[in-house]
């Protein structure tokens, strides 16, 4: 399903990276997301796959990890989570991240079907 690999870039967090077959897979209650970013979007909002990620657009700047702040405040109203419960693994000033979302209250239908999809029963 999914295994551990180090984090390339020196610098990001001292977890390691999991290298999933999708965008999103369940690490016991940590649901693990891989996210293609996109900072001063028109609007905050949660897109299609891409490949093995999951489009994620913010209005925020791309200045000093502002917009990934801003990707995780949405989020957390996305997954009825406080912030701190979103841990940003690797790409805090990239548009390449991975998520960790400890607990999710709710999952927003594009993650909720894709889990459906591989037979992973979605936890909330």
């Amino acid at each position: 399903m999914a295994t551990r690999q180090p984090v390339p870039a020196s610098g990001e967090a001292a977890r390691p990276a999991w290298v999933l077959r999708s965008f999103c897979g369940w690490d016991g209650d940590v649901l693990v997301l891989n996210v293609l970013g996109t900072p001063a979007a028109k609007c905050d909002a949660i897109g299609k796959v891409k490949g093995s990620q999951l489009k994620i657009s913010v209005t925020a700047a791309p200045e000093d990890g502002k917009a990934t702040d801003h990707m995780v405040r949405f989020l957390s109203r996305e997954f009825g989570v406080s912030p701190r419960h979103i841990e940003v693994v690797f790409g805090r000033t990239n548009v390449n991240k991975q998520l960790r979302i400890t607990s999710p209250v709710k999952l927003p239908p594009v993650i909720r079907r894709h889990l459906e999809a591989e037979g992973n029963p979605p936890m909330p």
